[in-house]
């Protein structure tokens, strides 16, 4: 598997994975998926878009971008999304570290989590095992899809 910046091929199954995650509607705050135009404007919009490529399928992506603007500008955020019936494969971890690398060399300080939602046991285990920190609880912070409300927990780790 390599992990490398994606490229406008990579396009239509980064939206695939992404417009996944988003339906399933216990992960990511996005509530609508991406359109292929719409893809294109956000993927290329960001600081750095990677995927997972195995056997030239796209098997996961993600996403880092500043967290803020000005005197915050030096801490990142991240999205990870790895395809349906491939999770639990070490995909996530080696896309969390990779965002690492890529945020330390784009000059960012800190990458931080806003929103892990508190049901979300895999990611949590992995960003705390790579050694993220806790910032604490917002209760009902996420509400999922099906109009119940679960606690969010920031998380973040220093890239220095």
């Amino acid at each position: 598997m390599e992990i490398r910046e994606y490229t406008s091929g990579d396009l239509e199954q980064m939206t695939e994975i992404w417009n996944a995650v988003v339906a399933d509607g216990i992960a990511f705050p996005q509530e609508e998926p991406l359109t292929p135009s719409e893809a294109a404007e956000f993927f290329g919009g960001q600081s750095y878009a990677g995927v997972a490529v195995d056997e030239g399928r796209v098997v996961g992506l993600y996403i880092l971008h500043p967290n803020n603007v000005g005197r915050c500008g030096h801490i990142a955020n991240a999205s990870y999304a790895v395809r349906a019936g491939l999770r639990g494969k070490h995909i996530g971890e080696r896309l969390v570290r990779h965002s690492m690398e890529a945020g330390a060399r784009l000059g960012f300080r800190i990458l931080q989590f806003n929103a892990v939602v508190a049901t979300n046991a895999g990611a949590i285990h992995l960003y705390e095992k790579i050694g993220f920190r806790r910032l604490g609880v917002i209760p009902g912070g996420f509400r999922m899809d099906d109009d119940t409300y679960a606690d969010i927990i920031p998380y973040y780790i220093s890239l220095i």
